[in-house]
């Protein structure tokens, strides 16, 4: 254990994604959350052609080497697969929370996708009593903002974080979320 609290912080999909876009996110995260948090930010394999065949191993992989007490976030088509990934098989340690930015959401009344379509029971499916937090901006023109009402129908006990003239990229300002993070994970005690 390293006395820091992890963050998983999973991209999004697109050419550029972890060097141009994401980076930003990662960095923003890292400088809200302060001593205290690990994050984690590690390259989805194909970025420009995200499956949930390439990138459910590279989670997996991920998740394995993450501490009990862990926190995992993703962002847009990252969060998508990583939920998707939770909700087929849990991981072998503990999370703290998860974390859904700007996901779109892939099944009924979202976006077509056979390869991770989610299931309309998502929530049950997740890790028991584990919080989970879906942030979206309401300018989001990426991932309608209607598709967090879809993850709240279809995990009853997320919390909705709706994020008014904020974008696919919320400006780049992950300060919610870090927020969230904080009060979900608090920092540990020092020794």
């Amino acid at each position: 254990m390293t006395g820091n609290r992890q963050v998983l912080f999973i991209q999004g999909g697109g050419a550029g994604a972890h060097d141009e876009w994401d980076d930003k996110l990662s960095d923003s995260l890292r400088r809200e959350l302060g001593n205290g948090y690990e994050v984690r930010y590690p390259r989805m394999p194909d970025e420009d052609d995200p499956s949930y065949a390439r990138w459910g191993p590279a989670l997996r992989r991920e998740l394995a080497a993450l501490d009990d007490g862990a926190v995992v976030a993703g962002h847009s088509v990252g969060a998508t697969i990583l939920v998707h990934a939770l909700a087929e098989r849990p991981p072998e340690r503990a999370l703290r929370a998860i974390v859904l930015i700007a996901a779109p959401f892939v099944g009924a009344d979202g976006w077509p996708g056979e390869e991770f379509e989610l299931p309309p029971d998502l929530g049950a499916r997740l890790p028991h009593g584990v919080p989970v937090h879906v942030f979206h901006g309401l300018r989001d023109e990426t991932a309608p903002p209607s598709h967090a009402d879809l993850y709240a129908r279809a995990i009853p006990q997320a919390r909705l974080h709706r994020l008014p003239g904020r974008d696919h990229q919320l400006d780049n300002d992950l300060s919610e979320v870090a927020n969230a993070i904080r009060l979900t994970a608090p920092e540990p005690p020092p020794r």
